[in-house]
């Protein structure tokens, strides 16, 4: 049915340079003509504890990043902090867009909600757009939305501004029938990224049993045993010592936080590793922002090929996740989130105490002390890290236990790897699926009068995405609000 897409028959110039060539009976309107409204956010004081934790969707940059439709936000406000700011409610069907922090994200309210500073709520105008193709035409905005953003520590963009961009609009029951194809091929590109989600899931409980055998256990099926003493740990290598991680440790170095600088990286400029460099015994060299030029770079937190990387706030099922670092950039410095763990050489292999960490018996003690108060990021203390208890094998058997262990992984990880390309691809497919329909490059109007009903499917993704997976954008999220309320 795709492949048989085929261009519309006649054209015209919009006269608006990132759109083009439109359908010659389509309109190229802008924003603050199709919408009835657009509304900007604001924060109640946080000091303030009956504005609080009431039953008003209060979205922000976070919640929009994270979800494409919005029933629920992570803090909620009351009637009496809606009254105290400029925020104001908007009806269903209205679409948020992330003003900031980043611009250009985009999510459909599908509950009435108000939003904080950080998002703009445009309220669609009956009779002349559909709320769902308006969502979709938003989404291919993005890149014309952020080079219209202004900012020194981070790029905005202003409700005139957003008015004044130019849409394409074509006539109401042809929106309804892009909305309606659109939703079918969605629903199918859910559905096989849903099954390799699946299967992505079955490799990391594979990789995660086998990290935690041999971290527990050893290599040899008949080592003799000894009680742990350890309640939640039972019985190990009777030759292995279990002691406090903080015995075993040098030191434990914390990163900076500076406010990062715009634009690409300059040969000679530091760097500083986003959160999104640490990924389950993963290191991610490229995940790197630029550090101001004019910036004091603290010493002793450049890392190096060998360092052994801990996050100490992210969401709960990432923060304390661990990575050993690997073709780092030099000029490169941890972040004020991510703690850096200086073993005893003498008595653990950074790769071993990697995995060790990443087993059960270690995200057990992680997650058990990880804190966080309501709407903000758990956090690991050093205090915390030096109290989990952590087994001691000879270090030659830790050195041997480490390398079966990454060898044993790999074809998990390659596998893994490859089906999260895939899932890429077919998320950047149905990207440019939406930008072609909505701008009027394909013409789906016979294709969708052929589609039988559907129902929409019971069963959500396993993914929380406008642009990306969950867990990158929460990485993300937790360094842009540390720039934000640093700024």
């Amino acid at each position: 049915m795709i492949d048989g897409l085929k261009p519309y028959p006649k054209l015209k110039d919009s006269g608006v340079p990132w759109l083009g060539e439109v359908p010659e009976h389509w309109e190229a309107r802008r924003l603050k003509y199709i919408f009835r409204r657009i509304v900007g956010g604001s924060t109640p004081s946080s000091a303030e504890a009956t504005y609080w934790d009431g039953d008003i969707v209060w979205a922000t940059p976070a919640d929009v990043s994270k979800n494409s439709r919005l029933t629920d936000s992570q803090r909620r406000i009351t009637r009496e902090g809606l009254s105290a700011c400029s925020t104001e409610l908007v009806p269903s069907g209205s679409i948020v867009v992330t003003s900031r922090a980043p611009v250009g994200n985009v999510a459909i309210a599908d509950v009435e909600l108000c939003t904080n500073q950080g998002c703009k709520a445009l309220v669609p105008a009956l009779g002349v757009v559909d709320p769902t193709f308006g969502f979709h035409v938003l989404t291919t905005l993005k890149g014309e939305l952020q080079s219209l953003a202004t900012g020194t520590t981070f790029t905005e963009i202003s409700t005139s501004r957003m008015g004044e961009v130019r849409v394409p609009l074509p006539p109401l029951p042809e929106q309804a029938a892009i909305v309606r194809f659109l939703d079918h091929v969605d629903r199918r590109i859910r559905r096989y990224i849903r099954a390799k989600q699946k299967l992505i899931k079955l490799l990391e409980e594979l990789k995660a049993a086998i990290i935690h055998r041999a971290v527990t256990r050893g290599l040899d099926p008949n080592v003799r045993l000894k009680p742990s003493g350890v309640e939640w740990l039972g019985d190990v290598p009777e030759h292995w010592d279990v002691r406090l991680l903080g015995r075993c440790l040098e030191r434990i170095d914390q990163g900076w936080s500076p406010v990062a600088a715009e634009g690409e990286l300059a040969p000679n400029q530091w760097a500083v590793l986003t959160l999104s460099s640490v990924k389950r015994g993963t290191f991610d060299p490229t995940a790197i922002k630029p550090a101001p030029f004019s910036a004091r770079v603290p010493a002793g937190i450049e890392i190096a090929d060998g360092d052994l990387l801990l996050t100490r706030s992210n969401t709960r099922e990432l923060v304390g996740d661990v990575c050993v670092a690997r073709d780092v950039r030099p000029r490169t410095v941890i972040c004020d989130l991510i703690y850096r763990l200086v073993p005893d050489a003498m008595a653990f292999n950074s790769a071993f105490l990697m995995y060790q960490l990443l087993s059960r018996a270690g995200r057990n003690q992680i997650e058990r002390d990880a804190r966080g108060s309501s709407g903000t990021m758990p956090k690991i203390t050093q205090k915390h890290i030096r109290s989990w208890q952590v087994l001691v094998p000879p270090l030659y058997e830790q050195q041997s236990i480490a390398a079966a262990i990454g060898e044993m992984v790999t074809h998990t990880q390659l596998a893994a790897s490859r089906m999260d390309h895939e899932i890429y691809l077919l998320r950047e497919y149905r990207t440019r699926l939406i930008a072609d329909v909505v701008t009027g490059k394909l013409d789906v109007r016979e294709a969708a009068a052929r589609l039988p009903d559907e129902a929409e499917d019971p069963e959500p993704l396993d993914e929380a995405e406008v642009e990306s997976e969950a867990k990158e954008c929460d990485a993300r999220d937790a360094d842009e609000e540390r720039e934000e309320s640093e700024a």
